[in-house]
């Protein structure tokens, strides 16, 4: 199962696909970090998504590209935090910028591979889209990429759940059988 949470920045939206993934089957849960840190900031940043994680019982992985790659245990719980991270790595970290189709294809073969062992699958995304600014090139390059990689991923959700001021907005939530 693929649940598929968006949100702004700040809205809340780690802390509800951390509770979402303790809801699910009990089984071993691994957090795949995505972020490169750069910075103080980033620093602080993951300090305190880790706090928050704390006595949860995750494990933890770094992947910060390349996440088909990513090893993961059958019937694990999966919290990838985040895609637009991921993205942005995938498309700016390395000798040239690669092209949005490549990045938004190479990151949705990632999750599905993660689809093929783990039970459950939540991936964490951004809402950077509705600010109204027109921003240089390469950063519309990345929100065009982000977006086909949202669509995408929200296509294949079982479920799609925005996050705003911490209230969790469902989205899409595809019927069982």
């Amino acid at each position: 199962m693929l649940i598929l949470v968006t949100g702004g920045s700040g809205s809340g939206k780690s802390e509800y696909a951390q509770r979402r993934c303790m809801e699910l089957e009990a089984g071993p849960k691994l957090y795949i970090a995505t972020m490169e840190v750069y910075d103080e900031e980033s620093r602080r940043r993951v300090g305190r998504h880790r706090a928050i994680r704390d006595g949860m019982g995750f494990e933890t992985v770094e992947c910060q590209r390349h996440l088909g790659q990513a090893s993961i245990v059958p019937g694990q719980v999966v919290l990838l935090e985040c895609v637009s991270n991921l993205a942005a790595n995938e498309m700016f970290s390395g000798v040239e910028t690669r092209k949005p189709v490549q990045v938004a294809d190479t990151v949705v073969r990632g999750v599905e591979h993660l689809l093929q062992s783990a039970s459950h699958v939540v991936a964490v995304t951004n809402q950077v889209f509705s600010d109204g600014i027109t921003y240089d090139a390469q950063t519309e390059d990345y929100r065009r990429c982000l977006a086909q990689i949202n669509n995408r991923l929200a296509e294949m959700a079982d479920e799609a759940v925005e996050v705003v001021c911490g209230i969790p907005l469902l989205l899409r939530q595809s019927q069982q059988p």
